[in-house]
């Protein structure tokens, strides 16, 4: 999840570089999770730490690259039902983790497309070094649970 990035970052550089200008940049957009801001009860350490990686290449490379008109930012993606994510069944149910979502659903690739297309589009081409969290309000929206007696 993480090598990959900066390898595959480091092998195109040469041709943003090359192709880039102040007011249309190039633009790299990496794919970490919310598990790499909040870490999800299920076992998957691993997972958690090199999205969490992700995000912080994503933030440092921004800076570095932003010189050379090339932004830097990164989705973060919430719970969407795919081959990786049905090993998570295991531990609650897709019914369960929708419910469980501020918006009450759970997403899919429409979500994730709309906003690469917007990180690729020259709306963004101010915009670098953010990771933007597409998960129907998991982060954004976590609360701090009372208990119900204090809610009265």
């Amino acid at each position: 999840n993480l090598k990959g990035v900066f390898y595959l970052t480091r092998a195109c550089l040469p041709y943003m570089k090359r192709e880039s200008l102040a007011e249309d940049p190039s633009r790299i957009i990496n794919i970490g999770s919310v598990v790499g801001m909040i870490p999800q009860s299920a076992p998957t350490h691993a997972y958690d730490v090199s999205k969490a990686g992700v995000h912080h290449l994503t933030k440092k490379l921004s800076h570095d690259l932003a010189p050379h008109n090339i932004t830097v930012n990164a989705l973060a993606p919430g719970f969407v039902p795919s081959k990786m994510s049905e090993g998570l069944s295991a531990y609650a149910s897709f019914e369960e983790i929708a419910k469980n979502t501020p918006m009450g659903r759970l997403g899919d690739e429409d979500d994730m497309v709309g906003c690469a297309i917007y990180l690729s589009s020259r709306a963004s081409s101010w915009v670098t070094g953010v990771v933007i969290n597409v998960d129907g309000g998991a982060v954004g929206g976590m609360q701090i649970p009372l208990a119900s007696d204090d809610l009265e």
